[in-house]
């Protein structure tokens, strides 16, 4: 999908324009999703560790941000109540962060969320309860967390419609062995 610079609205003193600005000079990138959809993606994943709580300060004053990319960043749980006012937030990617079970109280409001990545965090069983609100999440990732089958199956019941990728397949049930008839044998010939 092909993003555009988001453009500045109104005057460059707009509150949007200076918010924008900001974000931009602490690394950020922010883009709207398509000519016709004004919608907004906020990606701060390819400054890395750099970027940390206090760069997400003023993340909260931007209207209509549709996706959040923290990937790799310095980012902790308390940056995170930054993202509670994004009521029409859909994507949020928080893999590789310092994230835990704390950080998720932070995003439990987060009603539109569809798509969560915590691969990599340190994010247990018992911070899933904070995302059992979240019915409209389709796609959930927990590759390498201390989350386990059991939670992940607790989460399950709460949001049946949910994909929740652990990083790892169940095994397989093993086949059961063939039943085989033994073999004949024929009578010695004198």
């Amino acid at each position: 999908m092909a993003f555009l610079q988001a453009k500045k609205q109104d005057s460059p003193a707009s509150p949007d324009a200076k918010v924008i600005a900001a974000i931009e000079k602490s690394g950020g990138a922010v883009r709207t999703l398509a000519q016709n959809d004004d919608r907004l993606e906020v990606a701060f994943n390819l400054q890395g560790a750099s970027v940390t709580d206090k760069d997400l300060l003023t993340l909260s004053q931007l209207k209509k941000v549709a996706y959040v990319n923290l990937a790799k960043t310095g980012v902790t749980d308390a940056g995170l109540v930054n993202l509670k006012p994004l009521s029409e937030l859909l994507q949020l990617h928080l893999e590789l962060t310092k994230i835990t079970d704390a950080g998720l109280a932070n995003i439990a409001g987060l009603k539109k969320l569809e798509y969560l990545n915590l691969y990599g965090t340190g994010v247990t069983d018992a911070g899933l309860k904070h995302l059992a609100g979240l019915t409209n999440l389709k796609s959930l990732y927990l590759w390498q967390t201390k989350v386990t089958k059991e939670g992940a199956e607790k989460l399950q019941k709460s949001i049946p419609k949910i994909d929740i990728n652990l990083g790892w397949e169940p095994e397989p049930a093993k086949p059961e062995p063939a039943k085989t008839d033994p073999p004949k044998t024929e009578p010695a010939k004198k």
